[in-house]
């Protein structure tokens, strides 16, 4: 097939000077959301694309089935404040998930807030959900079209009546109350030039960290915590399990380190009326510390300090020089401690990742001794409810073909046991015909990476069949199993195999996993998913003609790097809400926090590194040989404040003028710009549905794949 793509300008004349290398952006005039220029980019980008997915062979077939076994109920753990329970609940195909109260786990379920009756189409989500200590009231966070941007509101437990307190300007914030009930701790960012809905590209810069009071305005709140010499940093309050101190974490990027900050509570004669007294038991970026719990002033924390793959120390706040820290748990030889939480008061729960696979056992709190394993299969914990005061908890576990079982567990009992509370089946879905297998394929350097592989039972391995090939690979961010109806209909009706690789830069393996694909290490990355892909080609799963790769945000910038790099290994490429823009991801919104991970390209020696990935400037030269692209299809939505839209839009007018127009390209090169959506977060049923029906399509009709029933 040969598409006309849309002329979109050239402005020659923009050229960038790096550090003397001297870079042509001809597309900076996509930066501007709100030109006429690039409203008129994006609609003869959606006239193209639209009708060519609307009109792909499967697609109807594929947004029928995909409704049809989406639409199963969907639970977290319930979670106890007061005497009440609350949890979430979708009864399959609501556009948005509704918080439900029973007065006991037996009871009656009432409906407490349901965030579908804010918008017709869904696009209002709730971000943001916390009830206070004594559960008399309920403060939450409101998200538009897929902002990050949040409004937050409270309303009264006992009678649901909606107060008058309103906060604005809520960006990546804590929200964290403090026991008496008074108010809640929460970040917000000073006012802007211009709008801030979403759509725009500003940096956000000096987050401050304020109290607010209930039944007071915003314009009162008191301001506890800035750092003007510090503009990129970010801060969270957590108030201790016994309500006596507030801690502080502060970052300034996204590497896994912090500093972190305290607050005696009890010491505030009058209460909270300005700047804390902060107390700085960490004041440098090192390590990382999570707060676990504490008795007394005794605190135990997470911490990747001389241990990058986790342990638990305890820290005396009376005692804080680091030469008296102790080791409660330490670090695993090989496995990496997740999430760690105290329960019952003398217990902790401790989670550890296993070769990308979830473990949970409980630990003794005064001794860190190891108790017992609790039951758990072959994937991913997903949700825990438990708290140091109440003696049970609440565990739920998923997998690639497990959509979710909820455990619970008593610890009152003599033999404590988790028994299945809630287990969730769907219908027209046999768990039975598909099996998982976990390999380990050597990368480019010698590196053994791990990748999950599911697939009908009793597939011949002769390179007939298509898969989809995943990853992400950054930010120190597990890939681990999870249901996707959407990957199971592919792999039923379309006769795909599923693969996910857990290539480095994530946190499969700890710090030393996450360094190894991040800065001047980020090739590593490329490399891994690209031999995962010859991998999958050598020994007879599919072949290069049927592959498809797909990844989101820092996946996307992965996808779009290995098409530059090794086009003739992929048939497919499917890039969702990508970074595209390494040189200058920094300036907008948020970008500056991932510095971090790519590096900068102000710093000479980190340009270097960014200039030879770069998916917006490795694009081959127009008059230069290259080989064909595989069907490319790339993602953004119009309100995506993460990734914004620019770096898609600039990606996709270089790509179409580059590639598009050569004679031997036959494979399109497309973009889909949804409009009320952001980077994901959020999303409506309604509109995730119809994303994934139009994603399968493009890879069904680009490969040539037909529907089996």
């Amino acid at each position: 097939m040969v598409l006309k793509y849309p002329e979109a300008r050239r402005d020659e004349s923009i050229i960038d000077d790096y550090h003397g290398t001297k870079i042509p952006d001809p597309y900076a005039w996509l930066e501007d959301p709100d030109s006429e220029e690039t409203k008129a980019f994006v609609e003869a980008q959606n006239e193209l694309t639209m009708p060519f997915l609307e009109k792909c062979a499967v697609g109807t077939k594929f947004h029928q089935r995909l409704t049809e076994l989406y639409d199963y109920p969907k639970y977290s753990c319930p979670y106890k404040r007061g005497n009440k329970y609350f949890y979430f609940y979708n009864k399959g195909l609501q556009n948005q998930d509704v918080l439900y109260m029973q007065d006991s786990l037996q009871g009656e379920a009432r409906v407490f807030f349901d965030p579908n009756r804010l918008s017709e189409d869904g696009t209002v989500a709730l971000k943001m959900a916390r009830l206070s200590e004594q559960c008399e009231c309920f403060a939450y966070g409101l998200s538009g079209s897929g902002s990050d941007w949040v409004t937050v509101k409270f309303m009264t437990v006992a009678d649901q009546k909606e107060l008058p307190d309103t906060l604005e300007r809520v960006k990546f914030s804590c929200l964290s109350w403090t026991h008496d009930d008074r108010g809640v701790f929460y970040n917000c960012y000073p006012r802007q030039e211009g709008k801030a809905d979403g759509t725009e590209t500003t940096t956000n810069l000096n987050q401050k960290l304020f109290y607010h009071v209930i039944g007071t305005s915003q314009s009162e709140d008191i301001l506890v915590a800035e750092f003007p010499d510090h503009p990129k940093w970010h801060s969270s309050a957590t108030v201790s399990d016994d309500g006596r101190y507030v801690l502080l974490s502060i970052t300034e990027g996204c590497e896994p380190v912090n500093r972190l900050w305290y607050c005696d509570l009890q010491q505030l004669s009058g209460g909270i009326t300005g700047i804390l007294p902060w107390v700085k038991l960490v004041d440098n970026f090192e390590a990382q510390y999570s707060y676990v719990t504490n008795e007394g002033s005794a605190f135990t924390f997470r911490t990747n300090l001389l241990a990058p793959r986790y342990r638990l120390i305890n820290i005396d706040l009376q005692s804080p020089d680091p030469s008296l820290w102790t080791t409660l748990i330490p670090e695993h030889e090989k496995d990496v401690l997740g999430f760690v939480a105290c329960v019952n008061y003398s217990f902790l729960l401790v989670n550890y990742l296993h070769d990308v696979k979830d473990v949970l056992q409980l630990h003794q709190l005064r001794t860190g001794e190891f108790l017992r394993t609790l039951p758990l299969a072959v994937g991913t914990v997903v949700g825990v409810s438990s708290r140091k005061k109440h003696a049970d908890f609440f565990y739920q576990f998923n997998s690639f073909t497990t959509p979710g079982i909820i455990y619970h567990c008593d610890l009152t009992s003599e033999t404590p046991e988790p028994t299945v509370f809630r287990q969730v089946e769907v219908k027209g879905f046999d768990p039975s015909d598909y099996q998982t297998v976990q390999v380990f394929f050597p990368s480019k350097d010698g590196t053994k990476i791990p990748m999950f592989i599911v697939h009908k039972k009793g597939i011949k391995l002769d390179g007939s069949h298509p898969v989809l090939l995943y990853g992400y690979g950054g930010f120190n961010h597990s890939q681990q199993p999870s249901y996707n109806v959407a990957y199971l209909i592919f792999v039923r009706h379309l006769g795909g195999v599923l693969a996910v690789a857990n290539i480095r830069g994530g946190g499969e393996y700890g710090e030393t996993w996450h360094k190894g694909g991040s800065l001047g290490n980020k090739q590593n990355c490329f490399d891994d998913f690209q031999c995962g892909a010859e991998y999958l080609i050598r020994e007879g799963y599919t072949s290069s003609s049927k592959l498809t790769i797909r990844g989101a945000s820092n996946g996307g910038l992965l996808v779009a790097a290995c098409v530059n790099q090794r086009p003739e290994l992929f048939g497919c490429g499917i890039a969702k809400v990508g970074v595209m823009d390494m040189l200058k991801f920094h300036k907008f919104t948020i970008g500056h926090a991932w510095t971090t991970d790519y590096g900068c390209s102000d710093n000479e020696e980190e340009f270097h590194w960014l200039i030879k990935y770069s998916p917006l400037h490795n694009l081959p030269l127009s008059s230069s040989p290259a080989p064909p692209y595989p069907a490319m299809l790339l993602l953004t939505g119009d309100h995506d404040d993460r990734v914004v839209p620019l770096h898609s839009l600039k990606y996709t007018a270089t790509l179409q003028h580059c590639v598009g127009r050569r004679p031997g390209q036959r494979q399109p090169l497309l973009i889909r710009i949804d409009t009320k959506s952001g980077h994901g977060a959020g999303k409506p049923t309604a509109k995730a549905i119809q994303e994934e029906a139009h994603i399968f399509s493009f890879i069904a009709e680009t490969l040539g794949l037909s529907w089996r029933d």
